[in-house]
């Protein structure tokens, strides 16, 4: 960095034209120092930055093909469903489907031996689905039992698989390795997979809609490199699912982020 650069070479002329004789050498040991310092800086950052994303290029490249489908598609018929829906339709909508992914999470925690928080899911599960109408009215949450995500991936972390490289999906977003093979058992319980077609394309396409839709408000805190922010953000998230919350607290921690 310090010899293609040629804005060191102009920096140090101006400098020099400043000082005196006797500051020439003293200038000269300082700039070597502060490039010395800038390239060990740098390649610190970038050992950070793709430590966990040997695959930028590539996840670059279908993340940009996802914010396509996502400009032109996704994200116009999310915004015309928060137009229409009343917001408590919208709610109830939202609670049906996390009321369903209780299931997974629910198989998920026997297999990792978490038999207290089972018998927590169990108990929201059931009174969702019995006093809340089918999971439209979350009770769960109200009676003390809030919403856990467990997942296969988190499954074969708790048996020692490691996590696995950050890679990015088509149409299904950012994952880890175990994440996204984790995915395929998890559907095998998802209580949508009973329903026959063509209704479960139409049941499918509301889900993706009402998520896309939750996290409009979340976009307005996207800085930066939008595919760097949305890769720290989930990797944070995922983190703190993996470890079930015993991290620092961190803002990308919340479930719109984690769910964009």
């Amino acid at each position: 960095i310090h010899r293609r650069c040629g804005c060191h070479l102009f920096i140090r002329r101006r400098l020099l034209r400043r000082v005196g004789a006797r500051e020439k050498t003293r200038m000269t040991l300082i700039g070597r120092i502060l490039a010395l310092m800038l390239v060990l800086l740098a390649s610190d950052t970038h050992g950070r930055e793709h430590a966990r994303d040997p695959y930028e290029k590539y996840n670059r490249y279908l993340f940009e093909f996802n914010q396509t489908i996502d400009t032109y598609l996704l994200r116009p018929v999310a915004v015309g469903y928060r137009n229409v829906m009343p917001g408590f339709a919208s709610r109830g909508v939202t609670n049906f489907f996390s009321n369903l992914r209780d299931v997974p999470t629910l198989a998920n925690q026997v297999l990792q031996l978490k038999h207290r928080e089972a018998a927590k899911t169990s108990s929201r599960l059931i009174f969702n689905t019995v006093f809340g109408v089918a999971g439209l009215i979350d009770v769960g949450t109200e009676w003390g039992l809030p919403m856990v995500k467990e997942d296969f991936g988190q499954t074969m972390n708790f048996y020692g698989v490691p996590e696995g490289p950050y890679v990015m999906l088509p149409l299904l977003g950012p994952a880890t390795v175990t994440d996204a093979i984790g995915r395929i058992p998890d559907a095998f319980v998802d209580p949508l997979v009973e329903i026959a077609a063509p209704e479960s394309y139409g049941v499918a396409a509301v889900k993706v809609v009402d998520t896309r839709a939750g996290v409009i408000p979340a976009e307005n805190l996207i800085v930066g490199d939008r595919y760097e922010f949305v890769r720290n953000a989930y990797l944070q998230a995922r983190t703190y699912q993996v470890n079930d919350g015993k991290v620092e607290e961190d803002p990308f921690l919340s479930d719109d982020f984690e769910d964009y």
